[in-house]
């Protein structure tokens, strides 16, 4: 496992072609990702058009001050790139938390995702103000990366077409 800054991508190109999974993560700024991470998008066409991405699993996770802060729009943003990249995406598969009268903020999955992880930080907090639960929640989607990237590599000929 490795974490690869999109400002690092091109010079490590190699750790993402030889990648089983990419979880992509970017801030949620203005309701869509972070400029840096548009433009790490803009490189990938060069994956594109070798397929190098092809057939990886992948999924998302994004973190916006604001509660809501149009995150699902930003994790919509890294399915389409996946899926354009012929990767299969792998989504949160956590029931939401937080949402009933007996629920409380450490919740996982407090914020009620389903296509990513979902983070939230004051903005005068920082990463320092991203709740546990939310860490928690990140841990599970790569937990469940991990196991179906397992799976994916024992079942060779379901990913042949």
């Amino acid at each position: 496992m490795s974490l690869v800054p999109v400002a690092e991508a091109e010079a490590r190109a190699t750790e993402l072609d030889e990648a089983d999974a990419i979880i992509f993560g970017s801030p949620t700024y203005m309701g869509g990702v972070s400029a840096e991470f548009a433009r790490f998008k803009d490189w990938t066409s060069k994956r594109w058009l070798e397929g190098t991405l092809r057939n990886k699993l992948a999924a998302g996770f994004t973190a916006s001050a604001s509660w809501n802060g149009d995150k699902h729009n930003t994790l919509y943003q890294l399915l389409t790139l996946a899926l354009q990249h012929g990767m299969v995406w792998v989504g949160l598969g956590l029931p939401p938390g937080y949402n009933h009268s007996k629920g409380s903020a450490e919740d996982l999955n407090r914020l009620g995702a389903s296509v990513g992880a979902m983070a939230q930080a004051n903005a005068d907090q920082g990463i320092e103000g991203v709740a546990a639960s939310d860490f928690r929640t990140m841990e599970s989607l790569g937990r469940r990366v991990a196991e179906a990237a397992v799976r994916w590599q024992e079942e060779p000929l379901a990913q042949a077409a």
